[in-house]
C-alpha cells in the first residue's frame, strides 16, 4: 500500500484500501519520520487530493464513491488535522497545498462556509466544488478549520510551563499576505501579533502585550 492500513479483519489481516486515516497517524506524531513523508506524498497523489481537498478514500479502490458520505468525500475537519501532522514534520509545502485547497473551495460556499463535508470529484477549470447534498453547514468541527489551517501553517505552539507561545517554521500560503492574531492566551497573559509573508519568509511584530508573556521564532531544518 505504501501507507497504513486501515483496519484488520476478522483474520487479522490488514485491510488493503488507501484511506485518509493514515494522515490523522501524523497527527498523532507516532509515526516514524520516514514513513510520515511516505504518507504525506501518497496524500498529496492525484488519487487522494482532488484540488479541493483530501478524500477520505483513494480513487480507484474498491469502494471509493466521490458522492459517499466516508468513501470518498472531502472532510474540511479531516484536513484539517492531517494538515496539523504535515506541520507536526516540517512539511508545509504540504500544509500550504490542503490550506490553498480548501481556501478556494470556501471561495464556492455560501457566506464562504466550510460545510462538514464535500463531495470528492477531480477539480475541473471553471466548476466549483460540488456539494454534498445533507451535509451540515454550519457545523463545529469544519467552522474550526480556518483556525486549525492556520496554526499548521504557522508552527503554533504553546508552552505553560514556559509562559512561551512558539512559531516554529513558520509560513504563510501565498494567498495570504498577512494575518492578525489578536488575544492568544497563555495563562492569564493574552498577546496580539500581526504576521506578514515576504515569499517564503515571514516577519513578525508585537501588537499588544499583556502579562508575562514570551513569543519566539524557531527555525530549524
Amino acid at each position: 500500500l505504501n501507507t497504513y492500513a486501515l483496519a484488520l479483519d476478522g483474520s487479522k489481516q490488514p485491510c488493503r484500501v488507501r484511506t485518509s486515516n493514515a494522515g490523522q497517524l501524523l497527527f498523532s506524531g507516532m509515526v516514524r519520520e520516514d514513513r510520515a513523508r511516505r504518507v504525506a506524498a501518497d496524500l498529496l497523489r492525484p488519487h487522494f487530493f482532488s484540488g479541493w481537498g483530501i478524500r477520505t478514500v483513494a480513487s480507484g479502490e474498491v469502494r471509493y464513491n466521490p458522492m459517499s458520505y466516508h468513501d470518498g468525500s472531502i472532510w474540511p475537519h479531516d484536513n484539517a488535522l492531517i494538515a496539523l501532522g504535515l506541520s507536526r514534520y516540517g512539511l508545509k509545502h504540504a500544509v500550504e497545498q490542503v490550506f490553498g485547497g480548501l481556501f478556494e473551495a470556501a471561495s464556492y460556499m455560501d457566506l464562504r462556509r466550510l460545510p462538514e463535508l464535500f463531495c470528492g470529484f477531480r477539480r475541473e477549470k471553471h466548476r466549483g466544488p460540488t456539494l454534498y447534498p445533507v451535509a451540515c453547514a454550519p457545523q463545529a468541527w469544519a467552522s474550526a478549520t480556518p483556525f486549525t489551517l492556520l496554526e499548521a501553517a504557522l508552527g503554533l505552539e504553546f508552552d505553560a510551563a514556559r509562559g512561551e507561545i512558539r512559531l516554529r517554521n513558520p509560513r504563510l500560503p501565498a494567498f495570504l499576505d498577512w494575518v492578525v492574531l489578536r488575544d492568544l492566551r497563555l495563562g492569564s497573559s493574552t498577546i496580539d501579533l500581526r504576521i506578514r509573508r515576504h515569499d517564503e519568509d515571514i516577519s513578525m511584530e508585537v501588537l499588544r502585550r499583556r502579562g508575562q508573556i514570551q513569543v519566539s521564532l524557531v527555525l530549524a531544518q
